[in-house]
């Protein structure tokens, strides 16, 4: 069983509780991207990360859904640089390549070409993560997601050293969150909360991590898009997130994410948005494999009927999620977003080859299973 060692600080207001975190340390490594770098309270962090003559490196050009080549332009920004300390400020894309970093930039380092082999890093600088969306959960998973641009997929680098020794949830982070993207990082949340909950691997922790995260998003996801100010649903909404990064590093997501990573890949859609998509459709063919499951679920959201029977309950649990997608003002075809009809065969190929996460299902899908679920994201002619 993996354990998952970070030391957590969170609240409004919290922004000082990192001093201590970070004293001792003297060549900080900040990781972030344009957007992130200019909020307010990303330049409280970065005056105190600064303060006491310490050296701060900045790296502001994290790029959404971020390839190998990437993260290899990066590196050259920092070669012949020396850290005791990496900080990353932002979105998954920016935590995740945070998490590399904190490995590549050790002097020790494999390589970036060597991990994506599946080669294991054994070792990383002392790292920081502080995520500025509600969604990923990056800073509680061993996971860096890069895309393959040869191959118009995505790879996961999976290696508990990849874990923060710190988190700092910090509400007012989230709240200049435009609504599309509040929106889009709640629904990856919750697909990761869902699929973990439905997963081969789930055990009683990733239960009771998705179970903990599942009754704080579903109470609080609406509030949190409404209300960007509201610091309460959004210190929730960072927990709900965190919790799914947990659920994910002790069980696994499956069909949502395994037919998400070619949309990636291949038209770079956002992540969010391409698994709010496929949440719906994905959860209706995994829902006769988790009818229980999806009943507990439903009964934890708010003024939730509970004198449906079980199967009553899964089923209005799918249409909830539905209803939410549309609610949230996500798109829910993907002619729309310029993908071709005629593509669904070669998206199927690609997503059935995500084997890390096809394993994970508790429905076995074939290529005729995954083209009838595309198949449902192009409007009928």
């Amino acid at each position: 069983m993996l354990t998952i060692n970070s030391t957590v600080i969170s609240g409004a207001g919290a922004i000082p509780a990192i001093a201590p975190l970070i004293a001792g340390k003297q060549r900080l490594l900040l990781v972030t991207d344009s957007n992130i770098a200019r909020l307010d309270a990303s330049m409280q962090i970065r005056a105190l990360l600064e303060s006491d003559n310490r050296h701060v490196c900045v790296i502001d050009s994290v790029p959404p859904e971020p390839s190998s080549h990437d993260v290899k332009k990066l590196l050259v920004q920092v070669e012949g640089e020396l850290f005791d300390l990496v900080v990353g400020i932002g979105g998954g894309s920016v935590l995740d390549v945070a998490k590399l970093l904190s490995v590549l930039c050790h002097p020790f380092s494999p390589g970036l070409d060597v991990l994506l082999t599946g080669e294991k890093p054994k070792q990383r600088i002392t790292s920081l993560l502080i995520p500025a969306t509600a969604g990923t959960g990056s800073e509680a998973t061993p996971n860096a997601i890069l895309a393959l641009l040869e191959q118009n997929t995505k790879v996961g680098i999976i290696s508990p050293v990849l874990l923060p020794d710190y988190v700092a949830l910090l509400p007012e982070l989230t709240t200049s969150m435009p609504a599309h993207i509040a929106s889009s990082t709640g629904i990856d949340a919750l697909c990761h909360l869902i699929e973990c909950f439905t997963s081969n691997n789930a055990n009683p922790v990733s239960d009771n991590a998705a179970l903990i995260g599942l009754h704080k998003l579903l109470n609080n996801i609406e509030t949190a898009c409404a209300e960007p100010d509201n610091l309460v649903a959004k210190l929730e909404m960072l927990w709900a997130s965190y919790y799914g990064g947990v659920a994910i590093a002790h069980a696994g997501t499956h069909l949502v994410h395994a037919l998400s990573y070619p949309l990636g890949g291949k038209y770079h859609l956002p992540h969010g948005v391409a698994n709010a998509i496929l949440l719906a459709p994905c959860m209706r063919a995994v829902r006769p494999f988790a009818i229980e499951k999806f009943a507990l679920v439903w009964d934890l959201m708010p003024g939730a009927d509970k004198t449906l029977t079980v199967e009553e309950k899964s089923h209005a649990l799918v249409e909830y999620f539905a209803a939410l997608v549309n609610k949230l003002n996500l798109p829910n075809n993907l002619e729309a977003l310029g993908v071709p009809k005629e593509d669904i065969g070669s998206l199927s190929d690609a997503a059935l080859d995500v084997k890390r996460l096809m394993n994970n299902s508790p429905r076995k899908v074939n290529h005729a299973d995954v083209q009838a679920i595309y198949q449902t994201l192009f409007p009928e002619i």
